[in-house]
């Protein structure tokens, strides 16, 4: 029988320094926000000859925009999302691009001022609290059953909350390192993110709702420990599925969902942790009032 609850203060430990790591990264570095978070142009192109997104890519950070994000559109064009482009540079950029690939239709453009990136922070932020605070009613009321239901949600959303730091420390050094902006796509990660995470929770969470109500007069801490290796074979193997789906998007979809399917991996991998090695641990500390034996 593995021992997974006895060696709950090394799982914390571990959490604790990576999710360190993290907030020191956001004070020194922040994120890198793109254009939907910050502010911007986006512009879409066609061409009448067949034009490869690699080299398109290339010509563009030639002309100087070297964090453009290039996506290829269902009809055949791309879809451009730069700083922001006055006219004097909108006219160069097309200029070079009709001397490289010939001639270019313009069929949109667009720009995203500093109020509209602000009110789209604000209402992500807003967006993430109230499926925090939605979560924690939720698991608090399917549990209302069990002695002290509130420890459940609040357990489950301090896991949330290991997950979130965890993605969004890691994008942290992924911008410094590698120049990766964050966007609406790593939003939704994000929110994707919280929705596994918890329902991967909830099922370890009930699993030993289900042993308490059979063995009454055990153990707390065996009872929590016997469920986690009961549930450790599905919550492994559901996640390993997932990946695989997250790894295909990555490696066949590209750039374009980039920061979706990162976040997605970085979070599915965190959630599975913290649900096993975080969440029911808690409940432990919580009963017995200490984080080792």
């Amino acid at each position: 029988m593995f021992d997974i609850i006895g060696k709950r203060f090394w799982f914390f430990l571990g959490s604790s320094i990576v999710i360190l790591i993290g907030i020191v990264s956001l004070a020194t570095f922040g994120l890198k926000a793109g254009i939907e978070l910050s502010s911007g142009s986006m512009m879409t192109v066609g061409f009448k000859q067949e034009v490869v997104q690699g080299e398109l890519k290339q010509e563009v950070a030639s002309l100087g925009y070297a964090n453009a994000i290039i996506q290829r559109t269902g009809e055949g064009n791309f879809l451009l999302r730069l700083p922001e482009l006055k006219g004097e540079a909108r006219a160069e950029l097309e200029a070079g691009l009709a001397a490289k690939f010939g001639n270019l239709e313009v069929k949109e453009f667009a720009e995203v001022s500093p109020l509209v990136a602000a009110e789209t922070m604000r209402n992500t932020a807003i967006a993430v609290a109230v499926a925090g605070i939605g979560i924690l009613l939720y698991v608090t009321w399917a549990f209302r059953k069990m002695p002290d239901p509130l420890r459940y949600g609040t357990c489950a959303i301090i896991a949330l909350v290991h997950d979130v730091l965890v993605v969004v420390g890691i994008f942290s050094i992924l911008g410094h390192i590698l120049g990766w902006e964050i966007n609406l796509m790593f939003i939704t990660g994000i929110l994707a993110v919280i929705g596994y995470s918890v329902n991967d929770t909830v099922i370890i969470f009930d699993r030993i709702r289900e042993n308490l109500l059979k063995a009454q007069d055990s153990d707390f801490e065996v009872v929590v420990n016997n469920s986690l290796v009961e549930t450790l074979g599905r919550s492994l193997n559901t996640s390993l599925t997932t990946l695989f789906v997250v790894v295909a998007l990555l490696l066949f979809v590209g750039a374009s969902i980039q920061n979706f399917a990162v976040a997605l991996l970085i979070g599915i991998t965190a959630g599975t942790y913290s649900s096993i090695c975080i969440a029911a641990p808690l409940l432990v500390v919580w009963e017995k009032g200490k984080a080792v034996h």
